[in-house]
């Protein structure tokens, strides 16, 4: 009888025993299942884009119908060495677009004083600036979007794109009226935009800088 009782007991034990490592078994088998359920859900995309780069890499975005472009996890990370690429090539350009402009106020200040020997090479550098300054700016509004959205609060890359704002204005105000710049009454208003769009642009990479 003592024998058949350990016997039960012995049993029971086993059970018992079998019972709880299947439950933790099962607990850990669900616990990597969240896990891996939580990477599988962690966005892509940041919810925040320019419109230009939600038009080409947002989810349905024209970029999306190539192979090498499906929204994974694999091909965003190729996307982003793919948008640091773009905004090394971006910082570059800019800086050589600076130079430009620096130069075009040397020679307009001195076409706007009546020194017209210069007027070919404004014009000459105002086609190199305007190269320059749209292939930045195209070097940004394109590239693929950053991983995350930004923090809350100022940034200087927030100061940056104000600014952009405002120079982007300046220089197509200036485009606009450089045709019409040797009429008195818009030559002030030329220069103005100019200048303004020169004084934002030096601003946005000043705070980008320091």
């Amino acid at each position: 009888m003592r024998n058949f009782a350990r016997i039960l007991i012995a049993v029971f034990l086993l059970s018992f025993a079998e019972t709880a490592w299947s439950q933790n078994d099962t607990t850990a088998v669900d616990l990597l299942g969240e896990l891996n359920a939580q990477q599988e859900e962690a966005p892509l995309l940041p919810n925040s884009m320019l419109i230009t780069q939600r038009i080409l890499w947002g989810k349905h975005g024209a970029m999306r119908s190539f192979k090498k472009f499906e929204l994974t996890p694999e091909n965003r990370q190729n996307e982003l060495k793919l948008r640091r690429a773009m905004f090394i090539a971006h910082q570059v350009v800019g800086f050589a677009t600076l130079g430009g402009m620096i130069g075009q106020g040397i020679v307009g200040s001195r076409l706007y004083d009546g020194n017209y020997d210069v007027k070919d090479l404004h014009e000459g550098l105002a086609v190199a600036v305007n190269a320059g300054y749209f292939t930045t700016a195209g070097l940004s509004l394109f590239s693929p979007p950053k991983a995350v959205d930004e923090r809350k609060g100022y940034s200087s890359i927030k100061a940056h794109k104000l600014l952009a704002v405002l120079h982007m204005s300046g220089m197509i105000l200036t485009n606009v009226l450089a045709d019409k710049a040797s009429d008195p009454d818009i030559k002030p208003y030329h220069r103005a935009a100019a200048f303004t769009a020169f004084g934002a642009y030096a601003a946005s990479i000043l705070v980008i800088k320091f």
